[in-house]
C-alpha cells in the first residue's frame, strides 16, 4: 500500500502553505464514524496483554549460500536451544540447519575460576587462543595447554591495557563494545591493543547515600578543556612474544579511533587532532611501530573520528572503501592498497549510508542509505567505477534489517511506512518481490482503533529548511476542537527521530491517543535530514540552531486552530533533556510545559571529545558555550519544568541539574525536581516503573487537565 506524504506549506510570518484537501479530511473522523473498531485496554497496552493485533516476524541474521536464509525459530521449552532451518529464498521449502562450529565453547574453569575479574573474552581466528582483560592487563589463554600468559605488567586504577578510558568507551568505540580495546589480527598472530593512562584526566566523585555515612565513587571523566587520557598503541606479537609500539607521542593532545586489521594483516589506525577537524589514517609496521599515512581528510568544522564503517577493505586487500561527508552527504570513495585515489563511487544525497555487500567478480557494491527521502532507508547498487547508481528498492516504505545474500543477488528485507504494518520479504537485485515471508499484521489488526499519523515539512525560520515533523493525532480527532500537544524530541548532532516507518500502537502512544492527545516528534538542521550542511551550523554553538528549530516548529502547531496554545509540552532525555531546558528559558515563549530527564545544561560540563567537536575548547569559544547554556536563560523561564535526574549517572552528570536548580531558586522560579538515588545514565530496574508513573501524572494533572486513573496506580 503506497504511503503519500502530505507536502505543507506553512504560514510562518509571510511564508504560505497549505495541506492538501484529502490529507486534512483524512483525520477529521469523528469517533462514532470508527465502526466496530475498540479502544485497547490498559492491561493491553501497559501489562503486556496484547491483543492479536500482530505477530511476530522471522528471525534471520545471515545467509547459508546465495540461496538459502537461516532462519531462527525459538523453543517453546525452557532452557532449550533455538531451531535453525535453512530456507529456499525462492520457494521458502524449509530443512533442519546445522551451524558449523568454528570456535570452542569458553567456559569459566577454562579461565581457573576467575571468570568474575575478566572481561571481553575474545577468540583467535584460528580457534587456537583467548584474549581478555583481568584488573587491566591483557592476557592470552592458549586452548590446547590451558596455560595463561599474561601480555601487559602494568595495569593499575589509572593504567588500562586493553580495557578503554570512559571517554573513549562512551564516544569513540560506543557502548557495544563494553570497553573491550584490544583485536586479533586475522592471521591471529598479533593482538593489538590500547594503552590509556588516566593519571591526568580530573577525578569527578559522584556521592553514594547508601548507608550511614555515605561514599564517594571516583569516575575519570574529562571535561570540556581538560586533559585527555595519554594512549598507546601497542602491537603484541604471539611468536616473538614483545609488545612494539606505535610510533605516536602519549602525550599530544590527540585521539585515535579503532584500529583497523586489513586482509593481509597490515595494521591501520586512524587518527584525529584535538580540535576534531584533520583525520589521518595510518599504516603501522607491526615490526617496527613506524607509521605512513595512507588517508587523510580535513574539514572546515570536523571530521567524525569514531565511524565503524569509514573504512572497508575489499576481500583481495588490493583495494578499499572509504565513506565520508566531505562533499556534504555520506558518500563512497575507492583507494588502491597504497592509499592512491582510484575514483568516486556513489554521488549524491545519501546519508545513514551503510554497506550491505561487495560483489567483486561483478565489480558492484550494495548500500542501505536515506536518499531519495531523507526519511526513508532503500536499497542501493553502484558499480565501483562510480558510472553506475541504482535504486533497487520499490514502493514508498522505508527498508529495515535488510540482510543479503553473499553475492547481492537476493535481499531479504523488512518494509513499512506510517500507514502500513512491518512485511519481510524476499527481493532480488532488480528490487522485484520473489516471495512475501511474513507480515506482521495480525488476525485482529482491524478491530481496534489506531490512531493517524502524517508526516509534514515545516519551513525553517531563516528559510533554508524543510524541517520534518511527525504528527501522531488522537483518536476520533476533530480538527474544530482542541488539543493538548506533546512533543517528544532528542535534537543531538545526526541522531534523527522523524522517519517514515511503522509505530506500534502499543503503551503509552496509544493510551495518550486515546486519551485525546496530540503528539508529535520533530527534527532539526542538525539532525541528518539535510547532511553535513545543516550539521555545521551548530558549530561552535551548539544547541542555538536545534531549539529554535523546534520553535519554529512549535509555532507551526501553536498556529494550529486544534491546538490548545496554553498545553504546548516539549520532553526529552539526554540531549532531549537540554532541549526540554531550553524550550522553557530560551524558547519559553513556544512550550508551556516540560519534562527534562538527566539533561545537559551547561557544555562545559560534559566530556572533551563529543563538546569539542562542536564548540571547541571553552576558552577557545568562551561566547558559544555562554549562549548555548541553559542557565543563561534562566531569567526567562515560565511555564512549568520538571528536571529529572539520577544521582549516579556517570555520563551527564547530576551536577548539571543542580547547577539549574540553583540558577532557579535564585530567580525565585517555581519549577519540579525528581532525584533517583543511585541510577545511572537512564532510570532503570525498580525505579522505572516509578519514574514512569510519575511522567504520566505530570501528563494527566497538567496537559490532560484530568485526574490519574486508578489503573496507573494499582
Amino acid at each position: 500500500m503506497p504511503y503519500i506524504i502530505f507536502h505543507l506549506y506553512i504560514i510562518i510570518g509571510m511564508k504560505i502553505s497549505k495541506l492538501t484537501l484529502a490529507g486534512l479530511l483524512a483525520y477529521v473522523i469523528p469517533l462514532s464514524m470508527l465502526g466496530q473498531q475498540k479502544p485497547f485496554t490498559f492491561s493491553q497496552l501497559f501489562d503486556q496483554q496484547y491483543p492479536a493485533i500482530s505477530r511476530s516476524l522471522p528471525w534471520i541474521e545471515e545467509w547459508a549460500d546465495d540461496r538459502h536464509y537461516i532462519e531462527i525459530v525459538p523453543n517453546t521449552r525452557e532452557n532449550e536451544k533455538p531451531t535453525l532451518l535453512s530456507v529456499n529464498a525462492r520457494t521458502g521449502k524449509a530443512s533442519p540447519y546445522v551451524k558449523p562450529i568454528t570456535s570452542p565453547v569458553v567456559t569459566a574453569s577454562l579461565l581457573h575460576g576467575a571468570a568474575k575479574n575478566i572481561h571481553n573474552i575474545t577468540n583467535s581466528p584460528d580457534s587456537r587462543w583467548l584474549a581478555y582483560t583481568k584488573n587491566n592487563d591483557l592476557y592470552v589463554l592458549e586452548l590446547s595447554t590451558g596455560r595463561e600468559s599474561r601480555l601487559t605488567t602494568d595495569g593499575s586504577d589509572s593504567i588500562m591495557n586493553g580495557y578503554a578510558s570512559w571517554v573513549y568507551y562512551e564516544e569513540i568505540f560506543g557502548r557495544s563494545s563494553d570497553y573491550k580495546a584490544f583485536w586479533w589480527s586475522p592471521n591471529s598472530k598479533y593482538i593489538a591493543f590500547m594503552r590509556f593512562d588516566d593519571s591526568r584526566v580530573p577525578v569527578f566523585p559522584i556521592y553514594v547515600p547508601e548507608g550511614r555515612h555515605g561514599s564517594l565513587e571516583n569516575h575519570r571523566y574529562p571535561k570540556a578543556g581538560d586533559e585527555n587520557p595519554e594512549v598507546m598503541l601497542g602491537i603484541f606479537s604471539l611468536e616473538d612474544t614483545a609488545t612494539t609500539w606505535a610510533n605516536f607521542d602519549p602525550a599530544a593532545d590527540q585521539y585515535f579511533g579503532k584500529p583497523i586489521w586489513t586482509p593481509d594483516n597490515q595494521l591501520w589506525t586512524p587518527w584525529i587532532n584535538r580540535g576534531q577537524d584533520s583525520l589521518i589514517i595510518y599504516q603501522i609496521n607491526t615490526l617496527t611501530g613506524r607509521k605512513k599515512m595512507v588517508y587523510s581528510e580535513k574539514q572546515s568544522t570536523w571530521v567524525t573520528l569514531g565511524e565503524e564503517d569509514r573504512i572497508r577493505f575489499l576481500s583481495s586487500g588490493n583495494e578499499f572503501l572509504v565513506k565520508s561527508d566531505k562533499d556534504g552527504w555520506e558518500n563512497l570513495y575507492l583507494y588502491d592498497k597504497n592509499g592512491i585515489f582510484i575514483n568516486q563511487v556513489t554521488s549524491g544525497n545519501f546519508w545513514g549510508t551503510e554497506i550491505l555487500t561487495v560483489n567483486e567478480k561483478t565489480r558492484e557494491i550494495f548500500i542501505r542509505a536515506r536518499k531519495d527521502h531523507s526519511e526513508r532507508y532503500d536499497i542501493y547498487k553502484a558499480s565501483l567505477d562510480g558510472k553506475e547508481q541504482i535504486k533497487i528498492s520499490q514502493g514508498d516504505y522505508s527498508h529495515e534489517n535488510v540482510v543479503v545474500s553473499p553475492s547481492g543477488k537476493f535481499f531479504i528485507t523488512t518494509y513499512s511506512n506510517l500507514k502500513t504494518p512491518p512485511t519481510m520479504a524476499v527481493i532480488n537485485d532488480k528490487g522485484k518481490i520473489i516471495r512475501e515471508i511474513a507480515s506482521s499484521k495480525g488476525p485482529d489488526f482491524d478491530s481496534y482503533a489506531k490512531p493517524k499519523s502524517a508526516l509534514i515539512r515545516v519551513r525553517s525560520a531563516d528559510d533554508e529548511f524543510d524541517l520534518p515533523v511527525i504528527i501522531t493525532y488522537p483518536i476520533g480527532f476533530d480538527s474544530t476542537k482542541q488539543y493538548p500537544v506533546l512533543i517528544n524530541v532528542y535534537g543531538g548532532p545526526n541522531a534523527g527521530t522523524v522517519f517514515d516507518q511503522w509505530k506500534a500502537p502499543i503503551g503509552s502512544l496509544q493510551w495518550l491517543a486515546q486519551e485525546g492527545m496530540v503528539q508529535v516528534s520533530m527534527d532539526n538542521r542538525s539532525s541528518g535530514h539535510f547532511g553535513k550542511r545543516g550539521l555545521n551550523y551548530i558549530y561552535q554553538e551548539m544547541g542555538k540552531w536545534e531549539i529554535e528549530d523546534f520553535m519554529t516548529c512549535g509555532k507551526w502547531i501553536r498556529s494550529q486552530p486544534w491546538a490548545d496554545t496554553t498545553r504546548i509540552a516539549i520532553m526529552g532525555g539526554s540531549f532531549g533533556g537540554y532541549m526540554a531546558c531550553m524550550g522553557l528559558t530560551y524558547g519559553a515563549d513556544v512550550f508551556t510545559h516540560g519534562i527534562a530527564s538527566f539533561p545537559v545544561t551547561n557544555w562545559e560540563l560534559y566530556d572533551t571529545h563529543y563538546t569539542e567537536r562542536y564548540m571547541g575548547k571553552p576558552e577557545e569559544n568562551p561566547e558559544g558555550y555562554r549562549m548555548t547554556s541553559v542557565m543563561t536563560y534562566a531569567n526567562r523561564y515560565k511555564g512549568l519544568l520538571r528536571i529529572i535526574h539520577g544521582s549516579a549517572d556517570e555520563n551527564v552528570h547530576m551536577q548539571n541539574t543542580m547547577q539549574l536548580a540553583d540558577a532557579l531558586q535564585d530567580l525565585n522560579k517555581h519549577f519540579e525536581l525528581m532525584i533517583y538515588p543511585g541510577q545511572r545514565h537512564g532510570i532503570t530496574g525498580d525505579k522505572r516503573a516509578h519514574y514512569q508513573l510519575e511522567n504520566f501524572r505530570f501528563i494527566y494533572q497538567n496537559l490532560l487537565n484530568k485526574p490519574l486513573p486508578e489503573d496507573f496506580q494499582e
